[in-house]
């Protein structure tokens, strides 16, 4: 298992996946202009985490599930991703469908 979080790579790829840069999430967030680069950059370092309040507000902000910054796995972090964006009763049937997987 790795030592480091996933978290800084999982956040950098999310948020360059919706094309804005770490000013306009940090922006977005609602820290002050003249740090919000800074903050941001310093997550997808590692060099800080966010707080869990912090954290689903940007999951929110770029779509993904808060789990989805702690996959180690990418493929997994993909799925989670994927499954975000379903619609309830769609996500039912895919929890029916891999429970089949499982037999």
């Amino acid at each position: 298992m790795s030592l480091h979080s996933p978290l800084p790579l999982r956040l950098k790829e999310a948020r360059i996946r919706k094309n804005l840069t770490q000013q306009q999430l940090g922006a977005l967030l609602g820290l002050e202009q003249n740090n919000a680069s800074a903050r941001m950059n310093q997550y997808e370092r590692g060099k800080h985490t966010p707080d869990f309040d912090t954290l689903k507000r940007i999951a929110h902000i770029l779509d993904v599930p808060v789990a989805y910054f702690y996959c180690e796995d990418k493929l997994e972090a993909e799925i989670l991703e994927a499954m975000h964006r379903l619609q309830p009763e769609q996500k039912q049937a895919l929890l029916a469908f891999i429970e089949t997987l499982k037999t």
